[in-house]
Formats: structure tokens, sequence, C-alpha cells
């Protein structure tokens, strides 16, 4: 009997601590086991801005606001040059930015293998609030920098 009880007690606990929040469906990025998506992974901040952290069921991956507004992903594809999109420098750290889809936008570091990827909706939060968060900033640049954005006028001739 105390033993049901105290398991019942438990389950309740655990219930009232998850909260109504559901956990955040996502796929891991193809590299998203690397060691240095661990190091990203652990530096997530509890909230961004004014959106909690959820729980996600991907490996390296964030996720915040209910409903989500911003996603991290560590490990995806990184990316080469482009002259496609536009690079930005945030906090010492070099973005691609997606416009493609807005007011969502998609962000992906720029030089940094593993590279992670920023989604915002930027109806909910602005994108440079999200790139500058400290803790974000400090998991990224744990990553070596092994490039950087170039702009038009730096090109050899």
């Amino acid at each position: 009997m105390l033993r049901r009880l105290a398991l019942s007690a438990g389950a309740l606990l655990l219930l009232a601590l998850t909260g109504c929040s559901a956990t955040v469906a996502l796929q891991p990025a193809e590299d998203a086991n690397n060691p240095a998506c661990a190091e990203v992974t652990v530096r997530l901040p509890n909230a961004i801005g004014d959106l909690d952290r959820r729980w996600t069921d991907a490996q390296a991956t964030g996720a915040y606001g209910d409903p989500t507004a911003v996603i991290i992903a560590c490990g995806v594809a990184v990316p080469g040059p482009t002259a496609d999109l536009q690079c930005v420098s945030l906090e010492g750290i070099d973005w691609l930015v997606d416009e493609s889809q807005a007011p969502k936008m998609r962000m992906t570091t720029y030089g940094r293998d593993p590279a992670v990827q920023v989604f915002v909706d930027t109806m909910v939060i602005g994108a440079n609030e999200v790139l500058t968060n400290t803790r974000l900033v400090s998991g990224i640049r744990t990553i070596p920098e092994t490039s950087a954005c170039v702009a038009p006028d730096e090109l050899p001739q």
C-alpha cells in the first residue's frame, strides 16, 4: 500500500513538472552525434527572450516557445561558399541567412564544422535576439572557426 502511494505521488510530481507542454518532434541532423554538438547542446539556454525551452525527441536539438518559435539543430550539412544567401556576423559568428520563407528565417553557421542551424519565427521573436543569446553564442564558439564570410569587394580579382 505504501509503495503504491509513493509510486502514485511520484507520477503526479512528474506530471506536474512536465506541465502541459508536449515534446517537440524533430529529426536529428546527419552529424548530430558529433561530439562538438554535445558541447553546443549542453550550453543551450533555458529560455530565449520570453520563450521557454521545450523537450525535443532528437539529439543535438533545442526548441523554444509554445507554439514553437525557435528551433536549433547542430550537425547540419556544412555549407560551402555561396553568393545566393546574405552572410552576417554577430558576436563573432558568421551566419548564412535564408529569408525565402519570411517571416520564418533559417540561419546556418558558416565556417564551422559541424554547422548549427537556427529557425526563427520572426513574428514571435527577432532573429538578432536569438543569435546573440549569450549561452547559444558560447556553445557555438566551442566549434572552431575554419573560414569566414567575405564581402564581394574583398574577393580576389
